[in-house]
């Protein structure tokens, strides 16, 4: 009779998906208990095991909300419908989350806006972190929407401004900022997203 139970559990683990192992252990009375928690002191046979690719989701998730600003980002990025990674990426590449920062050029703030844009974008405040992602995610998806979505010319528009990227054709521009900064981006939005450095976005 016990092992008929035990096999109506494996049977239950595996046929119905779950986010989680699962682990089966015999109480001491003979009954069976099914947990999603190895606990010290006891002996379980685990019946199922969480996907890899669940776990590797899962670690990407808690390492994006354990971010600088993941809060304010995540609102951004849901605002402007964008990926919550692709605007940490490019904040680390502005200003390495430092919301005091500002370039020779006069960009300011986490997203490194410029004080033409921060107007043309609503912003009031460029230097208020949530006022200066709000602009710069929608500055971002203004970028995505001109360029079809090819992340790469996105982000040189980004850096350089669309015009350079327009007016060579397309192509990210042949300044050396923008060329260390585009690869820069990418490499930091695939990290987070859980992607090989060579995956196609």
């Amino acid at each position: 009779m016990h092992w008929l139970t035990a096999g109506m559990f494996i049977w239950f683990a595996w046929t119905h998906p779950v986010q989680a192992d699962v682990f089966i252990s015999i109480k001491a009375d003979g009954s069976y208990v099914l947990s999603n928690v190895h606990r010290p002191g006891r002996t379980y046979q685990r019946v199922i095991s969480e996907p890899a690719s669940s776990l590797a989701s899962s670690d990407q998730a808690q390492m994006i909300t354990g971010m600088p600003y993941a809060e304010l980002v995540a609102e951004a990025a849901e605002a402007n419908d964008l990926p919550a990674a692709l605007l940490h990426a490019v904040i680390q590449a502005e200003s390495r989350y430092n919301p005091n920062a500002r370039s020779p050029s006069g960009a300011v703030g986490l997203m490194q806006l410029m004080p033409d844009t921060a107007k043309e974008l609503g912003v009031k405040n460029a230097w208020d972190p949530a006022s200066n992602l709000q602009g710069g995610a929608r500055y971002l998806k203004r970028m995505l929407t001109l360029f079809d979505n090819d992340i790469t010319l996105a982000v040189a528009a980004y850096n350089a401004g669309p015009d350079a990227v327009m007016r060579r054709g397309r192509v990210v521009p042949p300044y050396a900022e923008t060329q260390r900064y585009v690869p820069k981006v990418l490499r930091q939005y695939r990290r987070l997203q859980g992607l090989a450095m060579d995956a196609p976005l």
